[in-house]
């Protein structure tokens, strides 16, 4: 005769089955994902040696030049996801991989000067004389000093959700004790941002994009989908580390010369949501430029949610009329 087992044991095994199956659930997921982000960063970009360094680069279209300088977590590919558009409407797009993101390695002593000459030197060794550039978020502070340091090659300035703090008081608390322990967490490797995203996305949202998710939650199909494309196309986050860790110093960096001498006609773009506080630092750049324009939205978030079109067209405008007056 068999001899029944004990319930605790039938209860355990049970238990232990069932977290085996989700192991090998998560495990595989994990795996195909953080393979076909390696994958994707892998093409699309090339290396170019400069007087500044090597830099990781990606370049298309034909037209009157369009640098895009990427935000945090970042790089070659995040820039053209956001500027490519511009391709198609008779541009040239550059986008580089700024410092410790992906394959442009990060100097010993990094700051924003250094940074701007790199962007410079891009341009140089691609024979690049003058361009409009876009600095988004964090790519905002190198955008600014570039415009400040190389201003006869800046044909104009855009900043959307300018991530430049003038000063480190103006720098908002974004996170509780929780929400903090939690943003730390994910940037420390693949698979625990693979987690934060795959199993709690309205924190990733809120955490690492900046934006409220309730604006997501009520946004258009192509809307939502746009926001978790950028969400997931941080990953590899291991590759981005060393430029993330960065952020934290050039985003209050101060600038070498007074915002006032940038002569470059200037855009800036800022949502009153934006949980990463953007919204006054595009409002106090506009005043600060002598040819500073500002739009404003009430509700999008970092990432403009709902509003991502209009942006795209007001940013084209302004680059073409200021690209045409340059050429004059």
């Amino acid at each position: 005769m068999f001899r029944k087992l004990p319930s605790g044991f039938v209860i355990l095994t049970a238990l232990l089955g069932a977290l085996a199956a989700i192991s090998l659930w998560v495990s595989s997921n994990y795996l195909s994902d953080i393979g076909r982000a390696r994958a994707r960063v892998s093409i699309g970009s090339q290396i170019i040696a400069t007087r500044c360094g090597n830099i990781e680069y990606a370049d298309a279209g034909e037209g009157p030049a369009i640098v895009m300088i990427h935000g945090a977590g970042g790089g070659f590919d995040q820039g053209m996801a956001l500027a490519g558009a511009f391709v198609p409407r008779g541009y040239r797009v550059i986008a580089m991989s700024r410092f410790g993101y992906l394959r442009t390695l990060a100097p010993e002593h990094v700051s924003i000067a250094l940074q701007a000459d790199a962007h410079a030197c891009l341009l140089d060794a691609l024979g690049v004389r003058s361009a409009a550039v876009i600095g988004v978020s964090a790519g905002a502070p190198s955008a600014l000093e570039f415009a400040l340091r190389h201003g006869e090659r800046c044909a104009a300035l855009v900043l959307l959700g300018p991530g430049w703090f003038a000063s480190p008081e103006r720098v908002p608390r974004r996170f509780g004790p929780l929400a903090g322990i939690v943003f730390e967490w994910s940037l420390h490797s693949d698979f625990a941002f693979w987690v934060i995203g795959r199993f709690f996305p309205v924190t990733a949202i809120r955490t690492v994009l900046g934006t409220p998710p309730d604006v997501v939650a009520t946004a258009s199909a192509s809307e939502q989908a746009r926001v978790n494309s950028i969400l997931w196309n941080i990953l590899p986050i291991s590759q981005r580390r060393v430029g993330l860790l960065l952020e934290a110093q050039l985003t209050v960096a101060p600038l070498s010369k007074p915002l006032g001498l940038i002569k470059a006609p200037t855009l800036t773009i800022g949502a009153e949501d934006d949980l990463y506080g953007t919204y006054e630092n595009a409002q106090f750049i506009a005043k600060g430029v002598p040819r500073g324009h500002f739009i404003g939205y009430p509700v999008g978030g970092h990432l403009f949610v709902g509003h991502n079109e209009e942006v795209l067209a007001a940013v084209a405008h302004f680059v073409r009329e200021n690209s045409a007056n340059a050429s004059r």
